[in-house]
């Protein structure tokens, strides 16, 4: 009646009770398939080894490590490289892995990665694994820790030669990273001296020196310039004098009247005199105007006195010595325009001077603007330069503490272990799992029976099928059919009945 109406714990006992026979066989049947096919299978046998990772032995302050990459990430792609086929098919060969039944290579070697499993260390922490344990398993308990010994054996080779090599990798990177920064430096040095070379004496630390140099210049130059009139005054005056000399040694003289010559040198003096007013005054000027005029009467009476016989008494007058007075005059005369000489040079060089050390001063912003450019370019080469020499040199160190084996390393602290039992098939798990498969196996019979069945055996199923009230019970005869009763008693499953009790 199971699923027709509501059923009450009593019901589910009578239940139990009618059908437990047969779940119990259903329960022996399927612990014993269990059981029989645990012996059937196959064995596998683990083997399992230890590894720990032993941390650099040398303190991080004084080398730092340059293998510093995530250590899962390198642990997957060592299990990579370790599992490849090229690495897995000598050992495959070697031990005869998962040979027989027209197994292909592809076949065996997907086994055998499957038969590898690498676990980390319970508890490891957030920082890293502590270690990590690899297991193998195989047909045969020999084989299988044989295994298990060889890939154990190739993940500490590989740490080893995987960390070298990411070394020296970084080694060779930085010098050649180094070498390219060395020679952009160079050239920025070169760019650097080139400048300071076309720009010499205009740097910007110069300019204090180039204010006060040319403050200097500037004074000596001002200085030179009034040496240079009082100079210019004094060859006008000693010309006066020695033309008034002159006049007067010409009249003290038998002949009478000036010399053409005489009056050639006054006129030449008046004309030197003039020059010399008119680079300090105008033409307008009081001076300017007498001079101006002297000379106009010098050269008329020059005029009227070249005849023969003056040019004679020139001639005669000309070669007579001049009075001592007059020689001192001359030689003084010549000695001051030798010197008034020498002072325009001395004032052109120092203007000469002044209008460089101008121009140094005026180009101040342009230099400063391209030395700027420059030292920015060379600041960045030479730190750039400069932190690669540093990481090169530490890198140095790190791979001469790999190639010593000095670094993080993989230690076996068990190596593979030669399992005493198989781990599979756990004939006790078996045995379980087919007694609880039996058990639910015969639940599930039984409610499918009982499901099916359509007896009536009491009032609720009387009610459940007609909706009528139950007016009367005719009790249970024994000795009416006890014979068929008997016969099927040895049947599993007994045979419906129309009802164990009819209704009145």
């Amino acid at each position: 009646m199971l699923g027709h109406r509501d059923l009450t714990l009593e019901d589910y006992t009578e239940i139990l009770k009618r059908r437990a026979w047969l779940i119990v066989i259903a329960a022996a049947s399927v612990l014993v398939i269990a059981v029989g096919t645990s012996y059937v299978l196959p064995p596998e046998f683990l083997s399992r080894a230890l590894v720990i990772i032993q941390q650099q032995k040398v303190p991080y302050d004084y080398v730092r490590p340059v293998v510093n990459d995530d250590l899962g990430a390198r642990m997957a792609t060592m299990r990579e490289q370790i599992l490849s086929r090229s690495r897995l098919e000598p050992i495959i060969d070697r031990f005869k892995l998962f040979a027989g039944n027209g197994k292909t290579m592809d076949d065996r070697v997907e086994l055998t990665r499957k038969a590898v499993s690498i676990e980390p260390i319970n508890g490891a922490q957030s920082h890293g694994m502590p270690g990590f344990f690899i297991t193998f398993k195989a047909p045969e308990a020999h084989t299988a820790q044989q295994v298990c010994s060889e890939i154990t054996s190739l993940f500490v080779s590989e740490n080893v030669s995987s960390r070298e090599q990411s070394a020296e990798g970084t080694t060779s990177f930085l010098k050649q990273q180094l070498a390219d920064a060395k020679q952009k430096l160079d050239e920025q040095d070169g760019a650097l001296a080139a400048f300071q070379q076309k720009y010499l004496g205009q740097l910007p630390e110069q300019q204090g020196a180039n204010m006060g140099t040319l403050q200097a210049v500037t004074t000596q130059l001002d200085a030179a310039t009034q040496a240079l009139n009082r100079m210019q005054q004094d060859e006008t005056f000693l010309e006066t004098v020695i033309a008034e000399q002159t006049a007067d040694s010409q009249r003290a003289e038998p002949s009478t009247g000036a010399t053409v010559s005489t009056l050639q040198s006054q006129l030449q003096a008046l004309i030197t005199q003039k020059a010399d007013l008119e680079t300090r005054y105008t033409h307008d000027y009081p001076d300017v105007v007498a001079v101006t005029r002297e000379i106009a009467e010098l050269q008329e009476k020059i005029k009227h006195s070249e005849t023969p016989h003056a040019a004679v008494s020139a001639s005669s007058s000309g070669n007579r010595p001049d009075p001592p007075q007059l020689a001192q005059s001359k030689a003084q005369l010549r000695a001051l325009r030798q010197a008034v000489t020498n002072k325009k040079h001395d004032q052109a060089a120092l203007e000469a001077q002044v209008r460089t050390f101008e121009s140094r001063v005026e180009a101040r912003p342009q230099v400063e603007a391209e030395l700027k450019q420059i030292t920015r370019d060379h600041d960045v080469a030479s730190t750039n330069y400069n932190r690669l020499l540093k990481e090169l040199g530490d890198s140095n160190m790190a791979t001469s503490l790999e190639q010593n084996q000095q670094g993080e390393q993989f230690q076996v602290l068990d190596p593979p272990n030669l399992p005493d039992e198989p781990t599979f098939p756990n004939r006790f798990v078996f045995a379980g799992g087919g007694c609880i498969g039996g058990i639910f196996l015969g639940l599930a019979i039984a409610a499918l029976l009982e499901y099916r069945d359509k007896s009536l055996r009491n009032e609720r199923d009387v009610w459940a099928f007609t909706k009528l009230p139950t007016l009367a019970i005719i009790s249970h005869i024994d000795e009416l059919g006890s014979r068929s009763k008997n016969k099927r008693r040895w049947f599993i499953f007994p045979a419906k009945k129309a009802s164990e009790g009819r209704a009145g």
